[in-house]
């Protein structure tokens, strides 16, 4: 249905519809072979809340950005390569429901659907397009990923030392290998994570010992979202920005 629908004058215009959307801000879309799955709304987890985004499933990438019009104009736009993503459910909780983490080397994290009958049409048809892609490859899956950020409000004290209260003046910051929510004075050192960045990231104390002598990283687990933990690709500026994902 694919292959069918690649060449297709209506699939042409749904992506011509989308690039669109994204204005010249945005990177082009079309190529050869490329083909609109679906789209839809998804809850994304972020690190000060959970906001709405605008998700497009395509055979070959991800794309995602910030609802600027509903249907009209996106902006902030992101695009994953499905070769390199693997999904997994989290379970339900209070009013994060039906929600899926989707990991990647470079950034992981979770999102939210409307209804339990969407989550399932959207893990599914991510997960075939990510087999069909890896079968034509001839790759084998990605076994490192990313950490999924821990939200700051999920963290009142620094997740290291676990003195350090977090105020207007003692912020917040994530260490990019672990994803924990560390003060400043637990994360002043930065190591190159070539999976995240090409200059050093932020880690905290902890990870840098453990990243520098070459022992095995701990993987972390968070009882209350069953996320699993272990590194994301923003920058400085996005740790300090209050409205970046």
């Amino acid at each position: 249905m694919v292959d069918r629908l690649a060449n297709s004058e209506a699939n042409s215009k749904r992506i011509g519809f989308v690039e669109a959307c994204f204005g010249t801000a945005g990177q082009p879309l079309a190529i050869p072979g490329r083909v609109l799955i679906g789209e839809g709304v998804l809850t994304k987890l972020c690190r000060k809340k959970p906001k709405a985004r605008q998700f497009f499933l395509f055979n070959d990438i991800l794309v995602y950005g910030n609802i600027v019009i509903l249907k009209k104009k996106y902006n902030k736009q992101h695009i994953i390569p499905l070769e390199s993503v693997t999904i997994d459910t989290v379970d339900d909780e209070g009013e994060l429901r039906n929600g899926w983490l989707i990991k990647t080397p470079t950034k992981s994290f979770a999102v939210y659907a409307a209804t339990a009958t969407e989550k399932s049409e959207w893990m599914s048809h991510i997960s075939k397009c990510v087999s069909d892609l890896l079968e034509k490859s001839g790759k084998s899956p990605t076994g490192e990923h990313a950490a999924v950020w821990i939200p700051d409000s999920e963290a009142t004290v620094c997740m290291r030392c676990q003195k350090t209260k977090f105020t207007p003046v003692s912020r917040r910051h994530h260490c990019r290998k672990c994803g924990f929510v560390v003060c400043g004075p637990c994360s002043e050192k930065k190591y190159l994570l070539p999976s995240q960045s090409s200059k050093p990231v932020r880690v905290c104390e902890f990870c840098y010992k453990q990243l520098s002598t070459g022992a095995t990283l701990p993987s972390h687990s968070d009882s209350r979202h069953g996320l699993e933990f272990s590194s994301n690709n923003m920058s400085d500026d996005d740790d300090e920005d209050d409205s970046s994902d």
